[in-house]
């Protein structure tokens, strides 16, 4: 990925997302509690890879491959028109940003995902050529979630964490999965802004 094809797609997570109409997963919130909400998620698709590092690292190495994959390394070939500034892409088939960029421990790997945008489904999606992005179909689920801003350090997440699940625990929730960890905008985007959440599927 070049200098210019990364400064598009940080530019595209730091704008606001009403300027940008950047596509972001569909869910209907159930109950808001202060900064926490139990929120119930369409079926979705993501594409997905596997990477290795601290929680900071990780996000950063996965992104080049998932963002190439939407970018055109994908093996349908297919030309389509675009809005500005790109009119029209040369080879692949480009794929629209969405949010967030969604984030998942796996033993001592993370699973960094993008939502697929909802006009494709599972079997229309273009398949990605590098082999350590997959594509795969997430079912409708319910999520507890506590909302926050500021940095993507390991610190403030794990913090954010405790509190979801100390909450959840007042609450008399049950997880059902593993914690997730979404970020909605770009790294120029001013800390203070930033929209981050902790997300842990329940019962």
């Amino acid at each position: 990925m070049n200098f210019k094809a990364t400064l598009t797609a940080l530019l595209l997570l730091t704008a606001a997302p009403a300027a940008m109409a950047i596509e972001e997963a569909s869910y209907t919130v159930l109950k808001t509690d202060g900064k926490f909400e139990i929120r119930e998620y369409a079926p979705q698709v993501l594409a997905e890879t596997l990477v290795s590092g601290d929680l900071e690292s990780a996000g950063n190495k996965a992104f080049k491959k998932l963002f190439d994959y939407i970018s055109g390394d994908n093996v349908s070939r297919t030309k389509l028109s675009m809005t500005a500034p790109v009119s029209q892409i040369p080879a692949g088939e480009k794929i629209q940003m969405t949010a967030p960029v969604g984030q998942q421990r796996v033993e001592d790997q993370w699973a960094v995902s993008f939502m697929m945008p909802q006009t494709y489904t599972l079997s229309t999606l273009p398949q990605p050529k590098d082999e350590s992005v997959t594509l795969r179909q997430v079912p409708a689920q319910k999520m507890a979630v506590v909302r926050y801003s500021g940095t993507w350090s390991e610190k403030n997440y794990t913090q954010h964490k405790s509190e979801l699940e100390d909450w959840m625990r007042k609450t008399g929730l049950t997880a059902s999965g593993s914690e997730r960890w979404a970020r909605y905008n770009g790294p120029l985007t001013p800390w203070f802004l930033r929209r981050n959440e902790v997300l842990i599927p329940i019962q």
